[in-house]
């Protein structure tokens, strides 16, 4: 789902955003593929004791995920002919943040970048609501077929409350760990398979918003009664 904005879901991370309108399987496997490899680096090299074992098995899963998300980006340009801005600030903080961790061995910026990430997406989304301009339109490059102005508002200013939300959870989170309330394992399962779970069904519930404002369904075809 190239075009779907907390990756958001992320990240690594690609973002979550409302699925495009054709190359639906693609577009998942660009912006979950990378987290997911993230994810299964991490979980296949942790088998150590202790919290620099943990460490460790973070940063491959860092390294795995930078170059993941190269590759998404070429798939993305090679498939789609195009790599959406979401999938360019997602890869650039991904790049940006793993480097830090990868140097300095602290895996607290792997638990930071998804706020910065759903924050700038929150004030970017609500900024250009505010302003009356739909930027989660803009960020897609994907248009779905049919979505009138209003809508593309409206799904703007939804979104980018959902971000809002999100990046609240992680940094609330982030607390967390930091007081060992928390641990990364756990932090980790809930950003790989619950924020993706939540966008999802968050996704589900702008359908209608989405239907009262032109999206275009694909028409069943013809059945022959004779």
């Amino acid at each position: 789902m190239n075009d779907q904005i907390d990756q958001l879901p992320g990240g690594p991370e690609a973002v979550p955003a409302p699925p495009p309108a054709k190359h639906g399987w693609l577009n998942f496997a660009i912006d979950f593929g990378p987290l997911l490899v993230f994810f299964l680096t991490y979980k296949f090299t942790s088998g150590g004791q202790g919290a620099f074992a943990a460490t460790t098995a973070a940063i491959k899963g860092t390294v795995a995920f930078m170059v993941a998300i190269v590759i998404a980006m070429a798939v993305s340009k090679w498939k789609l002919g195009r790599i959406s801005p979401m999938l360019w600030l997602s890869s650039i903080l991904v790049i940006g943040f793993g480097a830090l961790t990868v140097y300095l061995h602290d895996t607290r910026f792997i638990v930071m970048k998804p706020t910065i990430i759903y924050a700038a997406f929150a004030a970017l989304l609500l900024g250009g609501w505010a302003a009356g301009r739909p930027m989660l339109k803009y960020l897609l490059q994907s248009a779905l077929d049919g979505i009138t102005q209003r809508g593309w508002m409206l799904l703007s200013r939804n979104w980018g409350l959902f971000f809002a939300a999100l990046g609240v959870a992680n940094h609330v989170m982030y607390e967390l760990i930091q007081a060992k309330q928390m641990s990364f394992d756990l932090w980790l399962t809930i950003k790989v398979w619950g924020i993706t779970a939540l966008s999802f069904l968050f996704t589900l519930t702008q359908l209608p918003v989405m239907m009262k404002n032109g999206l275009a369904l694909p028409e069943e075809p013809a059945t022959d009664k004779s």
